[in-house]
């Protein structure tokens, strides 16, 4: 048992420096590429939390904040936790959660594991959190973001001398860009991190060391239904101004990206065994990207559509082989 756990949590720290080097090389690339480095340090934590359990998942996000810590800065770390490692090591521990179905009402003979769509909440949960606190370490308010909106247009005016903006309408961006950037930072990183799951969880069950069945995305992935109430919070929010404004913001981008994680995910379902899918699926993903109203229908598919569908499977005593799935 000594030698297992020390192997364990070799593991971690094994996996914990490879998320560490990997938010280091994203931070010296002042670029796109950069976020793709952010996501994929958290596919470390991910997979060595679902392959090797909470144990290996702790240590290896203490190992990537403290070298985090040690050869950037505390401040560093902290948002690195907040961002990647927290999020990861709290994603497998749900994922690895299971209780007899019994409890649940179902039979005797099986387990049920900790539903998507709760997992989806959590993630949608932690992102919000995360993006506060760093706005909070930041100082995120009117005076950065009304620097970036006249720095634009002062290089517009290097450009076009004829450019004269109406001051209305500057005070309008203004306000959109306050509250569209907290929104779009969170639904981004709902949307990186959960793809990041999506590939730590095949890439465990191929290798044989995962404890959750693999489940059917585009059946099972929907949101849970508080999260309704919690985005319309986050909506009414907006229209007090001022700090509350600024966190409804975030609400709205975090867990819109669930939604349309979700919306995404029934139209997979939806389409399948239609000729026409796969023409009509790059349609709707190109289109959310480069439009706003197609994403937004892409939403509403989401909202309409809020259950729970929890994987079963027997237990290790049980005579039946088969998986199923339970709506909620």
């Amino acid at each position: 048992m000594k030698r297992l756990d020390l192997k364990t949590l070799l593991t971690g720290a094994l996996a914990g420096l490879t998320a560490a080097l990997l938010v280091l090389g994203a931070s010296v690339q002042p670029s796109f590429f950069s976020a793709l480095l952010y996501t994929a340090s958290a596919l470390p934590i991910l997979l060595v939390g679902l392959g090797w359990g909470n144990v290996a998942a702790i240590v290896a996000v203490v190992t990537a904040a403290a070298l985090g810590a040690v050869f950037i800065s505390p401040s560093f770390a902290l948002i690195m936790t907040l961002v990647t490692l927290l999020p990861a090591g709290w994603l497998s521990h749900l994922a690895n959660l299971a209780r007899p179905a019994s409890e649940l009402g179902g039979p005797d003979h099986l387990l049920a594991w900790y539903p998507l769509s709760d997992i989806l909440l959590h993630l949608c949960g932690l992102v919000t959190f995360a993006v506060i606190v760093i706005g909070v370490m930041i100082g995120y308010g009117p005076e950065i973001t009304d620097s970036m909106v006249d720095l634009l247009i002062a290089s517009v005016k290097q450009q076009q001398p004829e450019f004269m903006p109406d001051p209305a309408a500057t005070a309008q961006t203004k306000s959109v860009i306050l509250l569209m950037l907290p929104a779009l930072q969170g639904g981004m990183w709902v949307t990186m991190l959960f793809a990041a799951y999506y590939f730590a969880v095949r890439i465990v069950a191929a290798s044989g060391r995962g404890l959750r069945p693999r489940e059917d995305i585009p059946s099972s992935l929907r949101m849970n239904r508080n999260s309704i109430f919690i985005f319309l919070a986050g909506l009414a929010a907006c229209f007090f101004g001022g700090v509350p404004a600024l966190i409804g913001a975030t609400v709205i981008g975090t867990f819109g990206a669930g939604f349309m994680l979700s919306g995404f995910a029934s139209l997979h379902f939806r389409t399948r065994g239609k000729d026409w899918r796969l023409p009509a699926l790059i349609l709707c993903y190109l289109a959310s990207m480069l439009m706003l109203l197609p994403a937004l229908l892409i939403l509403v598919v989401g909202l309409s559509d809020t259950r729970k569908a929890i994987a079963l499977t027997p237990t290790k005593d049980a005579d039946t082989p088969k998986q199923s799935d339970t709506k909620i």
